[in-house]
């Protein structure tokens, strides 16, 4: 990486946590040079305005959230069940690292992503659709291999899931209670067992 490049990605890395936490509205250059150590001169010189630092930090957050998550789909889980199931167990496991930092940068961004900023509404939106892309191609999936009824709609589900989830989140986070996310958790569990599963048990 060229030396620009690294200043670029250290102001990306430095504010990821201030843009989920504060806002991408709300963050401040003097935010960002504060929490950077760099002026204003330099974020400027790398970024045209705040705006484009929000929307790099923004694809930086989702882009970890999606990396991620793309672990839970991956190769060493037996079954499309296996997959999902998978899914709700990293929340499980990490919904005190989600919490500490800030929460969901995908549901935060979404409540500013509205007519005064909407570079950033088409990123988050892209971001669901992926989330649902990999979601619905895992019970396809099962589908094609008889794991998961035929009757089942994998983009309905998908859609539902991540409603769960992030409904979940944000009841916890407001409340200070993980019992919310449990309780969601538990439902796209009961899903995938009694609604999506025809394998005999």
């Amino acid at each position: 990486m060229s030396k620009a490049e690294k200043t670029k990605q250290h102001i990306i890395e430095k504010t990821a946590t201030l843009f989920n936490t504060k806002g991408y509205i709300s963050t401040s250059l003097s935010d960002i040079t504060q929490i950077t150590g760099l002026t204003k001169g330099s974020i400027y010189g790398n970024f045209e305005n705040k705006d484009e630092v929000a929307i790099e930090v923004y694809k930086y957050n989702a882009g970890l959230l999606g990396k991620t998550l793309s672990r839970s789909f991956g190769e060493e889980f037996h079954t499309s069940l296996d997959k999902l199931h998978a899914l709700v167990d990293f929340y499980r496991k990490n919904w005190k690292f989600v919490f500490a930092n800030g929460g969901c940068p995908l549901m935060n961004a979404a409540t500013e992503a509205d007519d005064s900023f909407p570079a950033l509404k088409t990123q988050v939106r892209r971001s669901f659709e992926q989330w649902m892309t990999k979601i619905s191609a895992a019970i396809l999936e099962g589908q094609k291999k008889g794991e998961i009824g035929t009757n089942i709609d994998a983009e309905q589900y998908a859609s539902l899931f991540i409603m769960l989830i992030e409904g979940g989140i944000l009841l916890s986070k407001t409340m200070g209670d993980q019992s919310f996310l449990n309780h969601a958790l538990d439902k796209i569990a009961y899903m995938i067992d009694h609604e999506l599963n025809i394998l005999p048990s």
